[in-house]
């Protein structure tokens, strides 16, 4: 038997997909030569590809003892050990391998690997050298990109992705990255440039669309941002962070109805996250459904107690409920969990729609009376106070204020929406969408035109009713009105009286009389004798006429030029 037609035949067949095939064919390839090292190689592959880790690293065990200083077997090793999650030893195999010979899937696997430990500085130092080992390698520069954008080192984010743009100017991931940077900024028009770019080599890409939607809504064009959104939802149905992003528009756009679908779904997908049920709290609250709304307000202190927006919300909804005990309690935390915040970040709580709604609502408290917050009904004060909109998908925090999509990764007890960085799906165009103001829903009355309807009953003294329609006959014939009197005088629209009636009046030249109160009826004994038969001709027979006089003409002009041509 041919070891070298065995080798190929079942290279040939793992090609193909029959991968315990190839297996039995590699192992009667290591049978025919116990010394080759890459046929063991090979079985431990083929192994691999059927998930049978564990057989596949004693294999590639054998391997070395054939094989020394193999980084190829090392490498596979410590992948192998990734899969069964020995993170230490499939990270003693991944820098052995690296130390016999630098590859960049190697660098790749390891970072990985700290970054399932959550070790970001000990990914950023491997991707910091397989940079130095592969400085033109756009994808490197990429996730070393997200990398220092994950820990808010801005700067050097916008330079690896600068970099690697340089390098390849359609690096869908670099855009997008780069994009999204730009649009927690508040750079929505530059945003829109990068995705226009992206989308060429991308045309269907949710996070893209998602990215687009946002823009729009930052850009306060909620109806473009919605059929973006829509967009996006259609070719990921299941991303969560699409639907929690529908459902803040609608908020936005006071669509309570939608928003409660929308944020019901991501809930199913999402069950613990917090700033869910903060925001479905909020759309029932508007629904006229405090009992729910009250549920999901505790639901979402419990699954997250660090919120300070999450006691604001619950504290202004109770004071909208006239609950002002329990409105003081969870001011009081909120105020309580601001302090613990700016303690271990430093930062001061400085939104400026917060503040001024947490002021409002203290003096509130404080007085007993709503000084600001007082309305003329519950309603009216839960849409000019109640916090409709989250924050960011990385700060995890939901708040009262006017969203401002995709800000940095750092806490600020502000609102934006869900934005999409570390992508890897494909990259969509943006839409050619009119700019439509956004609607009021529901409408104003007052800007509603209303057609007053005319009094049929004739009640009124100043109602007049609408004139009646004159109908102009074609030129040539009479206008003919009912009215009493004198038959051969009625009047014309030209001020001239009308012609004797070219025929006769019933069978015996007679009309039948007609009754009217007030008035004589009048003798038609003495109408003008009807015309005789010499009527005026017809329409058509002029234009047969008109014709035949034409003929003529047509011939006695050709008579005379006959009879010029001999002169």
């Amino acid at each position: 038997m041919c070891e070298y037609a065995v080798y190929v035949q079942a290279l040939i067949l793992r090609m193909e997909g029959k991968i315990q095939e190839s297996l039995e064919l590699f192992q009667t390839c290591a049978l025919l030569n116990t010394s080759s090292g890459d046929n063991l190689k090979q079985v431990a592959r083929s192994l691999f590809l059927l998930a049978r880790h564990k057989a596949a690293i004693d294999v590639y065990n054998e391997a070395e003892k054939l094989s020394v200083n193999d980084w190829e077997i090392c490498h596979n090793k410590g992948v192998c050990h990734m899969y069964l999650r020995e993170m230490d030893k499939a990270k003693e195999c991944l820098q052995k391998a690296i130390g016999f010979k630098r590859h960049e899937i190697s660098y790749v696997m390891l970072g990985k690997i700290f970054l399932i430990k959550g070790d970001i500085a000990g990914a950023i130092e491997i991707y910091k050298q397989a940079v130095e080992f592969s400085p033109e390698n756009p994808d490197m520069l990429t996730t070393l990109g997200l990398l220092y954008m994950q820990v808010g080192q801005y700067q050097k984010a916008f330079e690896c992705l600068g970099n690697a743009m340089t390098y390849d100017p359609m690096h869908v991931k670099a855009i997008m990255a780069a994009g999204s940077m730009m649009q927690g900024h508040g750079d929505f028009d530059v945003a829109l440039t990068k995705y226009r770019i992206a989308a060429v080599a991308s045309p269907e890409s949710p996070p893209l669309w998602n990215n687009i939607g946002m823009c729009f809504f930052g850009k306060k064009k909620y109806v473009a941002a919605i059929s973006c959104l829509k967009r996006a939802n259609y070719l990921a149905p299941f991303d969560w962070k699409i639907l929690y992003n529908l459902g803040l528009v609608h908020l936005t756009m006071q669509q309570h109805a939608s928003a409660f679908h929308f944020l019901s779904a991501a809930i199913n997908l999402r069950p613990k996250m917090a700033q869910l049920f903060m925001l479905l709290a909020t759309a029932l609250s508007h629904l006229d459904d405090p009992e729910n709304a009250r549920q999901a307000y505790e639901q979402a202190q419990t699954l997250d107690q660090k919120d300070p927006m999450i006691s604001l919300n619950y504290a202004v909804f109770l004071f909208n409920q006239t609950d002002k005990k329990a409105a003081q309690k969870q001011f009081s935390n909120f105020e309580s969990k601001v302090k613990a915040l700016k303690d271990k970040t430093s930062q001061a709580f400085t939104d400026p729609e917060v503040q001024d709604i947490a002021s409002k609502l203290a003096a509130a408290l404080q007085v007993g009376e709503s000084l600001v917050l007082k309305a003329e009904s519950v309603k009216k004060s839960q849409d000019q106070t109640q916090v409709k909109r989250p924050i960011s998908d990385d700060s995890g925090l939901a708040g009262l204020k006017e969203p401002e999509p995709d800000r940095s990764e750092i806490f600020t007890p502000g609102l934006r929406p869900v934005t999409s960085t570390n992508v890897d799906a494909d990259i969509a165009p943006t839409p050619d969408i009119p700019e439509t103001p956004a609607p009021r829903f529901p409408p104003n009355r007052d800007e509603i035109l209303e057609t007053p309807l005319p009094n049929l009953d004739g009640d009124d003294e100043g109602y007049q009713p609408p004139p009646t329609p004159t109908f102009h006959p074609p030129p040539g014939e009479p206008i003919l009105q009912k009215r009493e009197g004198d038959l051969s005088t009625l009047p014309t629209p030209f001020g001239k009286s009308i012609p004797p009636l070219p025929f006769k009046l019933g069978g015996a030249g007679r009309l039948a009389p007609v009754q009217a109160q007030g008035h004589s009826i009048p003798d038609l004994d003495n109408l003008p004798s009807p015309p005789g038969d010499d009527l005026p001709p017809t329409y058509d027979e002029v234009e047969m006429a008109d014709k035949l006089s034409g003929k003529k003409k047509k011939k006695k002009t050709q008579e005379a030029r006959a009879q010029l041509e001999p002169l």
